[in-house]
């Protein structure tokens, strides 16, 4: 049953056949196949339940990122109606802006979020977006009152209908990392000159960050379309990545590995690609945004609709585990919010999905 703020109201799990089965999630009834998780089951932490989720707001528009600010306010964007709102914990919910130069369409309009390390000094926040020619990411001031100009921070992301990527998030090195797609275009991903499916490392200003491992903004390549990235507690990175009809996929993003697409989708027997940390059939998931908390990396699935845990030990995953089955429908982000427990987002109104009456919404989970 999908679940609404007061009431449960029943909802057939229907998705809408948008465009091609590559996409987020698009095509036919869901059936749950059998999982394939690549590694064997952890023993590290991660393996209690999260809790039950209460509605922290509802009534947005394909909430797509959220970042919090220091005093514990997140800022989420609206892929579709361009909007930057501002959400407090007690659920009250704020236009900061519409962000100028947004062009929304297909997979694309306004995506990313990050709010800079260095806030309460430079009081900056980033956006990653479509705009006319290009996606993008700028930066602006916000003062908690106002959005300042956008600056241009990196430009000629390609862009397309769809496979746009969006994630971005600052390091533990303090440089962003911005998720992108290959829009479509197979061979960018293989184009270490390409912007188009990759994952790049930036400093604050946009330039190649130090030790990049082609003298660019490229930090890993081989990718299809990447929409969430996230960190553990010893400083690896991983990141989801959608897949075209066969695996969906989390992988440890390691420096200047190639992750094979389009030459491969899931596993390899070919060497110079590096196999997935885990893998699961594309009904199950089509995972977007990812957390680390408690353990656990937190990948939130559209077509799968659930929240997905999986136990991390070392970096290696344990058995995955699903909650809240197209009870909430769609899923977008997930973020650790301050006090420790999770936000996510619904993505209902994107197009492909099947909407309650207060979707889309944002979602405070309890862990531990």
């Amino acid at each position: 049953m999908r679940r609404q703020s007061i009431v449960l109201v029943s909802a057939a799990v229907l998705l809408a056949a948008c465009g091609s089965p590559s996409g987020e999630g698009d095509g036919g009834s869901y059936t749950p196949p059998p999982l394939t998780a690549s590694g064997s089951p952890g023993t590290g932490g991660g393996s209690g339940a999260p809790g039950e989720p209460q509605a922290v707001a509802t009534g947005l528009e394909v909430p797509w990122a959220a970042a919090f600010l220091p005093g514990g306010d997140a800022l989420v964007t609206e892929r579709d109606s361009a909007r930057l709102m501002r959400v407090t914990p007690s659920g009250e919910k704020s236009a900061v802006a519409t962000v100028p130069g947004v062009e929304p369409g297909g997979e694309g309009g306004l995506m990313g979020v990050a709010v800079s390390p260095g806030y309460a000094s430079d009081k900056l926040v980033y956006l990653y977006f479509t705009a006319a020619s290009d996606n993008r990411v700028v930066r602006a001031t916000y003062d908690g009152n106002r959005l300042g100009g956008l600056a241009p921070v990196v430009t000629g992301i390609p862009k397309g209908g769809n496979h746009n990527g969006g994630r971005i998030e600052f390091g533990p090195d303090k440089m962003l990392y911005i998720a992108t797609g290959e829009v479509g275009d197979t061979g960018l991903s293989q184009d270490r000159e390409s912007l188009g499916g990759k994952i790049l490392r930036v400093t604050p200003d946009g330039k190649a960050a130090p030790d990049n491992p082609f003298g660019n903004l490229v930090w890993t390549y081989g990718h299809r379309n990447v929409q969430g990235l996230a960190w553990d507690d010893e400083g690896r990175l991983y990141a989801t990545e959608f897949g075209q009809n066969t695996y969906d996929e989390i992988n440890l993003i390691e420096k200047g590995k190639n992750y094979g697409w389009p030459e491969a989708e899931g596993t390899s027997d070919n060497d110079e690609f590096t196999d997935p940390l885990l893998t699961w059939t594309t009904d199950e998931a089509s995972p977007s945004g990812l957390a680390y908390a408690d353990g656990s990396l937190w990948a939130a699935a559209l077509r799968g609709e659930r929240l997905w845990q999986v136990p991390l030990d070392d970096g290696k995953a344990g058995k995955p585990k699903a909650h809240y089955n197209s009870e909430y429908g769609r899923l977008r982000a997930v973020v650790q919010a301050p006090g420790g427990s999770l936000w996510f987002t619904t993505s209902n109104k994107d197009g492909r999905g099947d909407p309650a009456g207060d979707d889309d919404r944002v979602l405070n989970v309890p862990l531990g």
